[in-house]
């Protein structure tokens, strides 16, 4: 595999900060034109990653990918919209994706009093099915000029953009330059996940605590500092790799395996050209979400996922098999250190760098052992998923007046309200994933899983319908089957049970989500 290079050292100015060898050349495949825009450079970003919610490659050439930050998307719209202090205007939205994050923002909008129409492009057919969007299959996501004719014909006020992979190819930029209110970050402010290297250089500059790290695109140097730092330690695809671009090494044959799968094999494409080798936190993982709108941020509720495939934290990395909310681990206190100490810093530091973030943070925190302290181990531009889902089936504000007032720069003040209890929600996936799995496998019994106790809602994540208009499953995460309780076992048993009435020879589920908040009752034993 071979990547181009580009060397970013003259661009950079990180304060003396030259600990991380960020003079060393860094890895693209794609050329676009490259300009600087204060003091720290965003660099060039991975866009060949395929995302299981289009089923196909990014195309990097479908937007104006310029690296130039001219905080497009922290501008009110002034063509289309609607005053979000104006109750009596019902708003049309469009939620760009199609999986069970996007079902789950479908899902909660629609419930807005100040939402009109929902519509989700492309969608699923679980979505489709059941009421709550309708899918706009035959619309191109990729195709910016396409997304604004049909926000144009059908009045859409309002467009959520769910997954990564179009925020990185720029698509807010193009919506909120054709004057369309957009909840989602520019292209250029997606950097805090398109690529792990520049978070970590935003960290350095703005001191957010992050665990100490040394960026490679030689997997020769990759080694020799591993040996030196020994394991376990932790390898990252610098790019976009849909959930699965690291690997947590306990040993170092592992971690030169990494190495090489990533550099010298190139299983990860242009999103491998460049890892990270970060040193291993001891600790607990929590998920931290915050709505942005450019200058003010406001936390969302806690949520915690599980990201092994396997019961017990065992087993590769997936895009996570199941989460629940709130998170006993984020206490009161430790929700204010991290405001404090990872999102505010970031916030203001990227409108420092010209480059306003509009949409919802989501950190990746390690709550370490030793310390007690939150760490920040990664950003992503949008809701989580599965967490997404815990999320909005506890959200009880109007959704679509809360995104309408990040986009017009109007969080200040602004404060969410939550139903008491708890939520959980259980992946059901492909067997096989987040390897090779089989396709088109038969699902039965989802009305009547829902049924079977109250509070339960079943999130499409990758479904469609078979020639006899059954469901069939098109993914590797398939369903997320999400429940609410007065506390977080009624909401665990209430899950499982749905879980357990899902007919679907073809799937699999861990059955100790929740174990950490719930150590009396790891695992749930199934009936039979």
């Amino acid at each position: 595999m071979s990547c181009a290079t580009f060397n970013v050292a003259a661009s950079l100015n990180l304060n003396g900060c030259t600990k991380h060898a960020v003079s060393k050349p860094f890895g693209f495949r794609h050329r676009s034109t490259v300009h600087k825009f204060s003091s720290l450079f965003i660099e060039t970003l991975n866009l060949s990653s395929t995302d299981s919610s289009f089923g196909r490659e990014t195309p990097f050439h479908s937007f104006h990918s310029v690296f130039k930050c001219a905080a497009q998307n922290s501008e009110p719209s002034t063509s289309v919209g609607v005053d979000t202090k104006n109750n009596s205007q019902r708003v049309t939205v469009l939620v760009i994706g199609g999986g069970g994050r996007e079902h789950a923002l479908c899902y909660a909008l629609q419930r807005s009093p100040s939402c009109d129409t929902v519509f989700c492009a492309p969608g699923n057919a679980g979505i489709a099915s059941s009421g709550n969007a309708t899918c706009i299959t035959d619309l191109d996501v990729y195709d910016g000029g396409a997304v604004i004719s049909f926000c144009h014909e059908r009045g859409v006020g309002l467009v959520v953009v769910g997954p990564e992979a179009p925020l990185v190819a720029g698509l807010a930029n193009e919506l909120v330059k054709a004057g369309i209110p957009t909840f989602g970050p520019s292209a250029e402010a997606a950097a805090l996940e398109g690529s792990k290297n520049f978070m970590k250089l935003l960290c350095d500059k703005y001191d957010i605590p992050t665990a100490k790290y040394k960026t490679f695109t030689d997997p020769s140097a990759a080694k020799q500092y591993i040996q030196e730092q020994g394991a376990p330690i932790v390898i990252k695809a610098d790019g976009l790799a849909a959930g699965k671009g690291v690997t947590v090494a306990m040993t170092l044959e592992e971690a030169y395996e990494a190495v090489d799968s990533m550099l010298v094999k190139g299983d990860f494409g242009s999103a491998g050209c460049r890892v990270i080798i970060e040193e291993f936190l001891e600790g607990e993982e929590a998920s931290f979400f915050a709505l942005v709108d450019g200058e003010n941020a406001i936390p969302l509720e806690s949520a915690q996922d599980h990201k092994r495939v396997g019961d017990g934290d065992t087993g590769p990395n997936t895009g996570g098999m199941g989460a629940y909310s709130p998170a006993p681990i984020l206490t009161k206190e430790l929700q204010s250190i991290v405001m404090d100490s990872i999102i505010i810093p970031t916030v203001k530091g990227m409108s420092v760098e010209g480059c306003k973030f509009v949409g919802v943070l989501y950190a990746g925190l390690m709550i370490e052992k030793k310390s007690g302290m939150p760490k920040l181990i990664e950003y992503n531009v949008r809701f989580g998923d599965p967490e997404c889902q815990v999320l909005m089936v506890r959200l009880e504000s109007d959704l679509v007046q809360v995104l309408h007032a990040a986009c017009r720069g109007e969080l200040s003040g602004v404060s969410l309200n939550w139903s008491p209890g708890s939520a959980m929600v259980v992946v059901m996936a492909s067997k096989g994933y987040p390897g090779s799995y089989e396709k088109g496998t038969l699902i039965e019994n989802l009305e009547e899983a829902e049924l079977v106790a109250p509070g339960i809602k079943i999130f499409h994540a990758g479904t469609a319908y078979d020639s006899e208009g059954r469901f069939i499953a098109t993914g590797g995460r398939v369903l997320g089957v999400t429940a609410k309780g007065n506390d977080l076992e009624e909401a665990r048993d209430r899950a499982y049970r749905a879980v357990e009435n899902v007919n679907w020879s073809g799937g699999f589920y861990r059955r100790d989500i929740g174990w950490r908040a719930l150590p009396q009752k790891q695992y749930y034993t199934t009936k039979g």
